[in-house]
């Protein structure tokens, strides 16, 4: 099984070592990463394009200096490294040596510069979004080139809990066991309402009760009778036609 994370904005200072592409999982996409820390290096290089391409307000401005110091950044796990409200809920650092291999084998972050890495997969801080202009990519068709397949390699059932964003440069593939994530509360008459800061939340509250349970799954079946035991709901809902991704609603 494999939980596809999305990154985040915020990312956690410090480490050790420096980046070394060829040590992340997927080597497939070696190549690819390396062109693309180029082009953010030299990017950095004219501050004014790079606060616009990156989006970044004022307050901001620090971000670009990450981004022109990638090469010579120290590293540190990629579950470690992004913060903000999924990762704070999910708390990486307080989780036990088991718990953290399994996130390793079982747990894979979309990120915009590095395209698919492993839980334990060592990287710097940087910023670079899915909506990120790049002078001469566009991520969205950059990835598209690897990811899908990579992904479509994986047996089993795949969780997609990215966001939309992450998930268009990157889709996972339409089968069996392939499901999106929606997080959902259910009203006193029935309706239900898509959550927004919540649904951060209660995704790293899943991800960390999957990974300290550690549990064999094969089918959505199976997940959705684990997550029961564990104290939450999942609804599996039908894809809207053949080439769709089917969606399960976590209810929060």
């Amino acid at each position: 099984m494999l939980l596809l994370l999305p990154p985040s904005e915020t990312k956690r200072d410090g480490g050790d070592g420096v980046l070394d592409l060829s040590v992340l999982s997927f080597p497939e996409l070696t190549a690819a990463r390396t062109e693309l820390v180029e082009r953010v290096v030299e990017l950095a290089g004219d501050h004014d394009a790079a606060m616009r391409a990156l989006k970044l307000g004022p307050r901001q401005a620090p971000e670009v200096e990450r981004n022109r110091g990638l090469l010579e950044a120290p590293t540190m796990p990629a579950i470690d490294r992004y913060t903000g409200v999924l990762y704070d809920a999910l708390d990486a650092a307080t989780l036990d040596a088991d718990a953290r291999a399994f996130a390793h084998r079982t747990v894979v972050v979309h990120s915009a510069l590095f395209g698919l890495v492993r839980a334990l997969d060592p990287i710097p801080a940087y910023r670079l979004s899915h909506d990120s202009r790049v002078p001469d990519v566009r991520l969205r068709r950059f990835w598209r080139e690897s990811l899908p397949a990579l992904l479509a390699a994986s047996p089993g059932v795949i969780l997609d809990l990215r966001s939309e964003g992450y998930a268009e440069l990157g889709p996972a593939p339409a089968r069996e066991g392939s499901v999106f994530v929606r997080v959902v509360s259910v009203e006193a008459d029935g309706r239900r309402r898509a959550l927004n800061h919540f649904n951060k939340h209660a995704k790293g509250r899943f991800t960390r009760a999957f990974l300290e349970s550690r549990p064999e799954i094969a089918t959505l079946d199976e997940l959705v009778g684990w997550a029961r035991g564990a104290g939450f709901r999942l609804d599996l809902r039908e894809a809207d036609g053949p080439d769709a991704v089917r969606e399960l609603e976590l209810v929060a």
